[in-house]
């Protein structure tokens, strides 16, 4: 039987980045993200609903997140769905249903993404949207528009 397992997500961190290193050195990091539904019912009213994702990101994208993104900053998330099972302290058998991100894009502008340092931020940083892995496009945006150039 065939199978697909791909989600993109686009939502708002609802705590900041934390940052980790596995044994070999490897960057990983937990990130929570929040994505609201707006719908109508069946009375014609409209209907805000959230749902709470957990995330983890490796590699170069777990380190651009905790350099770049904190609580509030919008971000796009694409990656696969990941069920973890783990038995807690008392013993009881635990699961969890989570994302592993593949691609991160920051969509905040200049300065309004949260952020973590003082230099420039934004949604057109060359590793925002970095297949994991660590590798980079350092192409411009498209057009070749720098953000600096738009009067909004």
């Amino acid at each position: 039987m065939a199978s697909y397992n791909r989600v993109i997500l686009v939502g708002n961190l609802t705590r900041d980045p934390e940052l980790r290193y596995t044994p070999s050195q490897t960057a990983v990091t937990e990130i929570g993200l929040a994505v609201n539904d707006r719908r109508k019912n069946a009375s014609g009213e409209w209907i805000e609903e959230t749902t709470f994702v957990d995330v983890t990101l490796w590699a170069r994208q777990a380190e651009v997140a905790n350099e770049y993104l904190s609580k509030g900053a919008p971000v796009l998330i694409e990656g696969r769905l990941k069920f973890d099972t783990w038995e807690d302290k008392e013993g009881q058998k635990r699961s969890k249903l989570r994302v592993v991100g593949e691609r991160m894009q920051m969509l905040g502008g200049r300065g309004g993404g949260g952020g973590r340092s003082g230099g420039s931020q934004g949604g057109r940083d060359s590793y925002a949207d970095a297949p994991a892995g660590g590798r980079s496009s350092s192409a411009p945006p498209a057009g070749g528009v720098d953000d600096s150039d738009i009067p909004f």
